[in-house]
């Protein structure tokens, strides 16, 4: 007796994202595995009761997966003065200004989103969120989070003045006269982020839902939340996520990242044991550790092998910052690859990125190869010595692909500091996979758009798509550039792999049925028009979660 299918997905295009790129034309699922691929034979498993999904000649893919996010934030920051869809200081200001007033019963004002060269230097001061909220602590990071922008009510709470030593690990812009101006870097940070009043167990949990609409309306089925714990301002959700898995509410697969405090010691790896067995409930299991090894170009804290430029184009001394000793890096890493744990390693400068590399492989010397797929996020400037050392070490490239653009914050603020010998090294993705680095793909949103088909779009045209507002540009060092069916396996087959979800990623018999439908085939389009496609339907196991 034929047994049919539950749904069948036909009238368009497949991308299975196997090993042989294969293209079918329908698909099959039951009980939320993928029953069969192929083509018009498929329909024969179409019974009086199964829903016939039609493609109109879109594409159906793999559920696509993020490797590097931050979804609770992402949430929260959309419920709150949300800032990430504004580009100019005067809106910022306005909409801060209409936040405010909306809600006079708020004790601080919070939220994001602000983007560093929409201000002089890059830096906001707390004189224009003075101008409008005089009466009531602001605290907002950029999009980056490497950076906050608060008023004088906020720094006075917080008892932070001229008088205030910069933090190892950030500094605090200054006026002339030394009174901090208003923007923190990295660390200091927390010198007023501790005050600001923490997100409600409600709020975390609405803001983790909010998060989740937008991922699966995003095509999203999976991710992994790059940091579990308590940093800056943002709050451990590990309960958030439990409740949510017990509940069923969360439908979406997570791993999430535990946080590796920057002033922790070899002590934290037994905690961090404890803390995994307990975090391990449905679609939800926290097996991978996340340690930030350095800043960003744009306020000099991404770790560099040579000094920075100052904007005249001579040589600094600043190396930027190494937030993990080398060598105690090396150390850690051993011991969490030891104990099972994935390490998830953010490295944005070249100095940071080799430290990351050197402690792989002191992990790899002292415990043998295994597959617990470690992985470097980020990856802004890597040294070409160090470019096959990901293929050799069993690294896979965690890439956020729509950064790889010019754009007014690497333009003003990244390449001056950088000079065009570093500036020609970033995101060199093309290298990466001729060396035969496994490539996976995320977003950092709320950092930036969480939009995989935006990401793809920039993976192959090194440009930003118009629909991102930043202007016209050349293409970014288009010798890096990516085919669309490379960077769409990155995005599904290669995240899954980083994720340990082997039984997703790629449309095959036997999988999980976790899809998202396209409304046009973007393999048949131009390359310039492919962050037009837009996701109309996300499912998790066979069943829906999204319909646009």
């Amino acid at each position: 007796m034929t047994r049919y299918a539950d749904r069948v997905f036909a009238g368009g295009r497949v991308f299975c994202a196997d090993a042989v790129r294969r293209f079918a034309t329908a698909v099959a699922v039951r009980d939320g595995r993928i029953m069969a691929v192929g083509h018009d034979e498929v329909r024969d498993l179409v019974g009086p009761d199964t829903e016939v999904v039609d493609l109109a000649g879109g594409l159906l893919t793999p559920g696509f997966q993020d490797a590097h996010v931050h979804p609770v934030q992402g949430g929260l920051e959309r419920l709150s003065c949300d800032l990430s869809e504004l580009t100019t200081r005067e809106q910022y200001l306005d909409a801060i200004r209409a936040y405010a007033d909306k809600h006079p019963d708020r004790e601080w004002i919070t939220g994001g989103g602000w983007e560093s060269p929409a201000f002089p230097d890059g830096m906001p001061t707390r004189h224009e969120l003075d101008a409008v909220v005089p009466d009531r602590p602001v605290f907002l990071p950029n999009t980056a989070h490497h950076d906050a922008w608060v008023n004088t009510v906020a720094l006075k709470r917080a008892g932070v003045g001229s008088h205030t030593e910069d933090p190892a690990d950030g500094r605090l812009a200054r006026d002339a006269d030394g009174v901090p101006s208003g923007t923190l870097h990295e660390g200091a940070m927390d010198l007023v982020g501790r005050l600001v009043p923490p997100a409600t167990p409600e709020e975390l949990a609405a803001g983790l839902l909010e998060a989740q609409r937008h991922l699966h309306s995003l095509g999203i089925t999976a991710w992994q939340d790059a940091i579990i714990g308590e940093y800056a301002n943002i709050v451990d959700t590990s309960a958030i996520y439990l409740e949510a898995a017990r509940s069923g509410a969360l439908t979406a697969r997570v791993v999430g990242a535990l946080w590796w405090e920057r002033d922790a010691d070899e002590s934290l790896v037994s905690e961090l044991v404890e803390r995994r067995a307990a975090l391990r409930v449905g679609r939800f299991a926290a097996t991978s550790v996340k340690i930030m090894q350095d800043g960003v170009p744009e306020n000099g804290t991404a770790a560099m092998l040579d000094p920075y430029l100052d904007p005249s184009g001579r040589v600094t001394d600043n190396r930027g910052l190494s937030f993990v000793d080398a060598a105690a890096l090396r150390r850690y890493v051993t011991m969490l690859d030891a104990e099972g744990f994935q390490v998830h390693l953010h490295a944005i400068g070249d100095r940071a990125v080799r430290e990351a590399l050197d402690a792989f492989e002191a992990a790899r010397a002292a415990n043998g190869v295994n597959d617990h797929r470690h992985h470097i996020a980020h990856l802004q400037v890597i040294h070409p010595d160090d470019r096959p050392r990901f293929r050799e070490l069993g690294v896979t490239a965690n890439l956020q692909p729509l950064w790889a653009a010019y754009e007014p914050q690497m333009t003003d603020l990244a390449i001056p500091v950088l000079g065009p010998e570093r500036s020609a090294w970033q995101y060199p993705f093309a290298d990466l996979l001729a060396t035969g680095a496994t490539l996976a793909c995320g977003s950092d949103w709320p950092v930036s758009s969480a939009n995989p088909l935006w990401g793809m779009h920039v993976a192959v045209n090194r440009r930003l798509p118009p629909a991102a507002g930043q202007g016209e540009y050349p293409a970014f060092y288009p010798e890096y550039a990516l085919d669309l069916a490379t960077v769409m396996t990155a995005y599904t087959a290669g995240a899954a792999y980083l994720n340990h979800l082997d039984d997703t990623g790629v449309i095959a018999a036997g999988n999980r049925a976790d899809l998202a439908v396209l409304d046009r085939d973007p393999f048949t389009g131009r390359a310039d028009e492919i962050a037009d496609a837009r996701v109309v339907a996300t499912y998790v196991d066979g069943d829906p979660v999204y319909l646009a």
